[in-house]
């Protein structure tokens, strides 16, 4: 009699968390993710040293004491390779936020009002597809008066709204004629409470999708101009590690992990959250789904 109440007892696990586990792809993504973040989170735990402490030799290669060696300055690589990953995760989850949410404000308020909003809002994202983002993030970084993790999130989220925003007018154009739509409309209910408490709903593994996208775009970027010297160069973070590894020529003295790790740590990162992308098209899409 147990054993039947045992079968019959509804799971406590959200549905949604059991279809990405059922995913083969996307359970490699959410096992990748949770080891970078709780690392990020127990970085101070986990790291052996002060990842700013230059008390030890410069150069040293990998050993029991140093596992991927020290850095010109005397640092461990090691504790750096842990602490970065606050800094790619912040960048990632604070930059992929803001994108998602200017590109719902502006592709969604264009998908739904017609007339001249629509044109002026579109015209503004197609004009933001065409610009270089790349040199766009370049200039905008390299003469700004200050520098840091905070501005690069800003660059960032203000270049990488329009092709999520292109998307999501497209989605909702298809939305906007449905019958809750329209019972909606005959109720009173405003165009934004329609928008975002009607229509968006209906949209949720797509504004997954894009948020994952957002992130994912943004972890590159980060690293991307740090390693180009754009952002705090005292900053601990992958990008700089990179930056650091370059300047003090560590192809040309031997040290490859102080090179190949934070590379390494980047790509296994981006990969765990595009695996991740292949379960939430699974939850709205049940013909992807995996028993």
């Amino acid at each position: 009699m147990m054993t039947v109440e045992l079968l019959t007892k509804p799971s406590r696990v959200p549905q949604w968390l059991r279809i990405l586990w059922a995913n083969k792809k996307s359970r490699v993504g959410v096992v990748l993710l949770s080891v970078f973040v709780l690392t990020a989170v127990f970085a101070p735990v986990l790291a052996p040293y002060d990842p700013e402490s230059t008390d030890f030799a410069a150069a040293l290669p990998a050993s029991g004491d140093h596992w991927l060696g020290t850095t010109q300055q005397g640092q461990d690589v090691f504790s750096q390779l842990i602490h970065g990953a606050r800094t790619s995760l912040l960048v990632g989850l604070v930059a992929g936020v803001f994108s998602t949410i200017i590109a719902l404000l502006i592709g969604m308020t264009a998908g739904y009002l017609r007339g001249w909003v629509d044109e002026f809002l579109s015209g503004l994202t197609n004009l933001a597809l065409v610009i270089p983002v790349l040199p766009l993030m370049i200039t905008l970084a390299a003469y700004a008066p200050v520098r840091g993790v905070w501005l690069i999130i800003f660059v960032i989220s203000v270049t990488g709204w329009a092709y999520g925003a292109k998307i999501k007018r497209a989605q909702i154009i298809t939305l906007r004629t449905r019958d809750y739509v329209t019972a909606a409309k005959l109720a009173g209910d405003g165009p934004m409470r329609i928008v975002f408490r009607e229509i968006m709903p209906n949209m949720t593994s797509l504004v997954v999708v894009g948020f994952m996208g957002a992130a994912t775009a943004a972890i590159g970027a980060e690293a991307g101009l740090e390693f180009l010297g754009l952002g705090d160069p005292t900053t601990i973070s992958w990008g700089t590690m990179l930056y650091w590894a370059d300047n003090g020529g560590a192809l040309l003295t031997g040290q490859w992990p102080w090179l190949i790790a934070p590379g390494l740590a980047l790509t296994m990162l981006v990969t765990a959250m595009t695996l991740i992308n292949f379960g939430v098209d699974a939850l709205s899409n049940p013909a992807l789904r995996e028993e």
